[in-house]
């Protein structure tokens, strides 16, 4: 139970200092109560034990000594036979292990298990539920106290106290039995997903899978090849330097060597990615050039640090900036920038990391990976990539799809020290990870692995055909992207432009803000790329949960605070000054459209819309031949859903963000483990906001747009097609899969689902709905192969 079992038992469900603090009330001010002491010392002997049968001894012998009781067992449900298994005892019949079963559902444990909750009767004997078991002497006893074990809302089993006499076991003695039983479901978690609790079982049960986050569509079969950061910056000290202009030639150098690396692994992927991927490796060079990063750990050094410590300070502070900002894709920066600390320290310390022995069908596996090192591995030989932490929007998620290489994220039950060598299966769908898949689960992923090869090719064939309907409608398919490359390979010309440029990073990377020039050079860039396809950038998105390293602000409420057009509108020079850059970008192009973000109110347009004219007739008058390009707005937030109409008035078009809209009238933060489940942009509720923006657009003769996750799901394609949205926008790896659903479906079906839809009470039905409606046109393999 050491390392990854010791760290599931010590987090649990419920956690030691909360779980406990009734039991710690009983006893005076800074004195620990027996329970309490009691607790801690069962805790820390079972983190000890070498495995999850020893664990459960361990607990119902201290539990048992503990509260005083005559018997203490535990159960662990079996959901696959339908029952519950007697799985460790402390004073009934040890022969009864593992052999006493009961059926799910019957019997006080069956209660327990049922309601989720705490059971404590003076008289077991005499409640209806009482089912009396011969063959573990119990039926001598009359106190019981069942407690439930919970993981993410699932009863995995029941830990049970029994006292001969009649007795009903006290407040403290309840908590501490409830914390106890919290702390076991992380243990015994671990113990299902490695294979430990089949072999304590005689028939054994079906293998487990561990749930993540899906990253990269697809199934990957093959054998898990570990990985780890090749340097640790926290373990970096502060240390005098003893030649300043050594340490400053010394960190210099080593950003010139991950500046090659960086190039050499840009030219290895070059093949296998768009040209929206490819300008992942432009904004690495952006963070590793950067004035924050360079001057930033130069300035360290001229203070007295040696080179690594330096490095250390600077990279900690730009990776704060990314860890406090609410966007996701900002967000998951971070870690982005604390890979390139990680290289170039590799470099200052001038190690030489043994090479990784990659094999045929390799399956990446790290606590955190970076995109570097999936880019070493020569894609021939990559077939699945597992993290335990990140997310879909990390540069190792946006690779992945790239690449066309199933990932799954954020799968932290997976114990990475211990699957080195073994036979993994990914499901990029679902976000599933299979640990030595049995028989009969390999072979149906395998069958879903053809099935899912075959469809690629079929996808393939759609490249640079139209995007209509079979009745001849036409629905344009955008990207939405922050960077974009030089390079032109196969697959940018798939889409109609984009949707959605993001303008931030250019501006976070920096240690000040842009200048115009420079941002004029960054957005002539993309809109010549893409000429003569319209591309539609949107203002700067920062402020409050997204401060610059330059800007800071501290708010109380990011969520609700100082950013977007707020800020922008605050601050006319920030907005005035980007606004200028971008209409000289776009002279002798005329494919630009400029999409204002964060729009709660009419006066914010009206005010930008003044702006954007000032901006314009400072140019005319400067004799640039610029000309006004149509302005739109994002619809984001549940007081413009309100006011699309006069918003549609004002403007030429409108875009919906269903990230932030679902977010805002679900009142739930999708980044937030506690109630991220409770995100989902299936939800009535956003689907009768789409349909009032719709209307409101429509009084105007307005098109709408759909820039979200949603555009690119390719279950929603049916809904967004039957309200009538114009256009949809998206990452680069959805374009074929909602192109398929498009080419496949009428206009008439898909109002015809929408209209099923919106009868739907919640998004669980109209989910279900969806998965039928595309299973019926044959594109069941799009979304979940399997389910």
């Amino acid at each position: 139970m050491t390392g990854l079992a010791a760290e599931q038992l010590e987090r649990g469900s419920g956690g030691l200092d909360g779980g406990a603090s009734v039991a710690a009330s009983a006893a005076g001010p800074g004195q620990a109560s027996p329970m309490l002491e009691s607790l801690r010392r069962i805790v820390q002997e079972v983190n000890n034990a070498p495995d999850l049968e020893r664990a459960l001894t361990i607990i119902v012998q201290r539990v048992k000594q503990a509260v005083g009781a005559d018997v203490c067992s535990v159960y662990l449900n079996d959901f696959d036979n339908r029952r519950h298994v007697l799985h460790a005892t402390d004073g009934l019949r040890a022969k009864a292990v593992g052999r006493v079963r009961l059926e799910l559902g019957r019997g006080l444990i069956g209660l327990v298990s049922e309601r989720a909750e705490t059971i404590n009767l003076d008289d077991a004997v005499s409640h209806p539920r009482y089912q009396r078991i011969t063959d573990t002497g119990e039926e001598q006893y009359h106190g019981f106290l069942g407690a439930p074990i919970i993981q993410n809302r699932k009863v995995l089993g029941v830990l049970v106290l029994r006292q001969r006499e009649k007795r009903h076991f006290g407040d403290d003695e309840v908590t501490f039995v409830v914390t106890l039983a919290s702390q076991l479901a992380g243990a015994i978690t671990f113990a299902r997903t490695n294979g430990e609790l089949a072999r304590l079982q005689d028939d054994g049960i079906p293998q487990r899978f561990l749930p993540g986050l899906p990253a990269s569509p697809g199934i990957g079969i093959g054998t898990a090849v570990v990985v780890y950061p090749p340097a640790d910056l926290n373990a970096v000290p502060d240390r005098r330097a003893e030649n300043l202009d050594n340490e400053a030639k010394d960190f210099l150098g080593a950003v010139e060597h991950v500046a090659e690396d960086l190039d050499r692994f840009a030219a290895r992927t070059q093949a296998h990615l768009s040209a929206e991927d490819m300008a992942l490796f432009d904004a690495w060079r952006l963070m590793l050039e950067s004035d924050t990063l360079i001057d930033g750990t130069l300035s360290r050094i001229r203070a007295g640090n040696w080179a690594p410590g330096a490095l250390r300070e600077t990279i900690a502070e730009h990776a704060k900036v990314f860890d406090d900002m609410d966007d996701a894709y900002l967000r998951e920066r971070a870690s982005d920038v604390r890979d390139l600390g990680r290289c170039i320290l590799t470099h200052l310390q001038k190690l030489t990391a043994a090479p990784i022995q990659y094999v045929p069908n390799t399956i990446l596996v790290g606590d955190e990976l970076s995109a570097m090192q999936i880019a070493d591995v020569p894609r021939e030989m990559l077939a699945g990539i597992v993290s335990t932490t990140g997310s879909g929007s990390s540069h190792v998620g946006i690779l992945a799809r790239g690449m066309g290489v199933p990932a799954a994220m954020a799968v932290a039950d997976l114990p990475v020290g211990r699957v080195e060598g073994r036979e993994l299966v990914v499901d990029g769908y679902r976000g599933r990870v299979y640990v030595a898949p049995g028989p009969t689960v390999r072979t149906e992923y395998q069958r879903l692995a053809e099935d899912d090869a075959a469809l690629t090719s079929e996808l393939q064939a759609l490249r640079h055909l139209p995007s209509e309907t079979s009745d001849g409608y036409l629905v344009p398919l955008y990207l939405n992207t922050g960077l974009v490359s030089e390079a032109r390979p196969l697959g940018i010309e798939e889409s109609s432009g984009v949707g959605l440029y993001r303008t931030e990073l250019p501006f976070i990377v920096r240690d000040t803000f842009p200048g115009e020039t420079a941002q004029m050079s960054n957005y002539r860039r993309v809109l010549e790329l893409f000429a003569p396809r319209p591309v539609t950038i949107r203002t700067l998105d920062i402020g409050g949960d997204k401060p610059l390293p330059y800007f800071p602000m501290h708010e109380a409420n990011p969520f609700l605070g100082w950013r977007g057009i707020r800020i922008t509108l605050d601050q006319p020079e920030i907005f005035l000054t980007q606004v200028r850059a971008i209409l000289r970008a776009s002279i002798g192009l005329d494919n630009l459209q400029i999409l204002l973000p964060m729009i709660s109110t009419v006066g914010e347009v009206d005010e930008a819309l003044l702006l954007i004219h000032r901006a314009h007739e400072e140019l005319l008058e400067e004799g640039y031949q610029v000309r006004l390009p149509p302005i739109g707005v994002m619809i984001e937030v549940p007081a413009a859903v309100y006011q699309c109409e006069a918003l549609a008035r004002r403007v030429d078009f409108l875009s919906v963000g269903t990230n932030d809209l679902t977010q805002y009238l679900l009142a739930v933060d999708r980044n937030n483990a506690h109630v991220a489940k409770l995100y989902d942009e299936f939800h009535p509720a956003v689907l009768r906001a789409l349909l009032q923006i719709l209307a409101g657009a429509r009084v105007h003769g307005r098109e709408v747009s759909v820039c979200g996750e949603m555009a690119g799901d390719p279950l929603a394609t049916f809904l967004l097609l039957g309200m009538g949205v114009h256009s949809l926008s998206m990452g680069a790896g959805s374009l074929l899969r909602v192109k398929r659903v498009i080419r496949s479906i009428s206009r008439a079906r898909a109002r015809e689902v929408l209209k099923v839809a919106l009868q739907c009470e919640d998004a669980a039905s109209v989910r279900r709905l969806l998965l039928d409606a595309i299973e019926a046109v044959g594109l069941g393999g799009l979304v979940r192969p399997g389910k």
